[in-house]
């Protein structure tokens, strides 16, 4: 009897220790997964339209795992810092996410996560191309990557993995001119679009004065080989190619109309005054002023669902160059 009753005692102590097993690595592996989508940011309430919109394709994508907005731009922040206390602001803007007033750096928003037990985040960019934004995050990372604790126990971070820009990224595991193929595809109704009203279509990227922004000229390339068809130049407000640049091969190529657009994640400051403003330094006086007629659109890349659905993969990527079980990713 007694020997029966040890047995019985032996067995469930073995039960429950396996089952103990298997929920720890159940929350090791996606309860305790966190995404922060990290953008430059916008301080106009109609430009949020394209982060909010990759927000909700990234929440559909993965179900249940909390997905944090980040701006790195600390100009920016304050900006919506101070219209907390803005009565005005506010009701003119209802429709606002409450917490975009909030708006956090990406280093806080992970802070924040991991101390809510999120052990496993993917940071992923939101930024277009490999320049000082999308570096500047990298470092982040890397530095948060880099804390050791004595005790394995008390270390921070499980994982911490970070999404490439929409261009792409250096590296061999994911070719960058593979992500400036598929940008090039994703844009495909931007080219439709132009040719419905026979024009040109013109970009304008951001670029970089300190790195190069020659992701631009390559996508021009791709866009030229995919649409044969149609005309297209891409620009920067900063760097190469620049705006004469874009000009002096409009005027070589005798183009009479163009179809303005930012190559830009949403359409904010640079795409309502630099590009399509009233000042006589914008782009779209400036070719107006050289005769060329434009049709000037104000919407960001992000409001466009395929180029939205290019950062759902990047997050996608690097769960699983990094194994952390998430948005179905192993």
């Amino acid at each position: 009897m007694i020997k029966e009753s040890a047995w019985l005692i032996i067995t469930l102590l073995i039960s429950l220790g396996l089952q103990s097993v298997s929920v720890s690595a159940k929350e090791t592996k996606g309860e305790n997964a966190a995404i922060v989508l990290a953008a430059f940011g916008t301080s106009y309430p109609e430009a949020l339209t394209g982060i909010m919109n990759i927000k909700k394709r990234v929440e559909d994508a993965c179900p249940g795992v909390p997905v944090k907005v980040a701006f790195t731009s600390n100009m920016i922040r304050k900006i919506w810092h101070k219209r907390i206390h803005d009565k005005d602001f506010k009701a003119a803007n209802k429709s606002l996410p409450p917490d975009i007033f909030s708006v956090k750096g990406p280093l806080a928003t992970i802070a924040d996560l991991q101390d809510k037990g999120y052990s496993n985040i993917i940071v992923q960019s939101l930024h277009i191309y490999n320049g000082e934004e999308y570096d500047d995050l990298v470092s982040y990372v890397k530095g948060l990557e880099a804390i050791k604790t004595l005790k394995t126990k008390n270390m921070p971070f499980e994982r911490l993995a970070i999404g490439r820009p929409a261009l792409g990224a250096n590296g061999d595991v994911h070719p960058y001119i593979d992500d400036i193929k598929e940008a090039a595809r994703a844009v495909a109704e931007d080219v439709r679009e132009a040719q419905r009203k026979k024009a040109a279509l013109v970009y304008m990227g951001h670029g970089n004065k300190y790195y190069s922004s020659g992701a631009y000229a390559e996508l021009q390339d791709v866009m030229r080989s995919m649409y044969p068809d149609a005309k297209i130049f891409i620009g920067t407000v900063e760097g190469f190619p620049s705006f004469d640049q874009v000009m002096d091969k409009l005027k070589a190529e005798k183009i009479r109309k163009v179809l303005l657009k930012p190559f830009m994640e949403v359409a904010g400051d640079h795409a309502r005054n630099d590009m399509a403003g009233d000042a006589n330094t914008s782009w779209k006086r400036r070719l107006e002023s050289a005769g060329i007629k434009v049709v000037a659109d104000i919407h960001g890349l992000s409001e466009n669902d395929a180029f939205a659905d290019i950062f759902v993969r990047h997050i996608k990527d690097a769960a699983k160059d990094s194994g952390i079980e998430i948005c179905g990713e192993k």
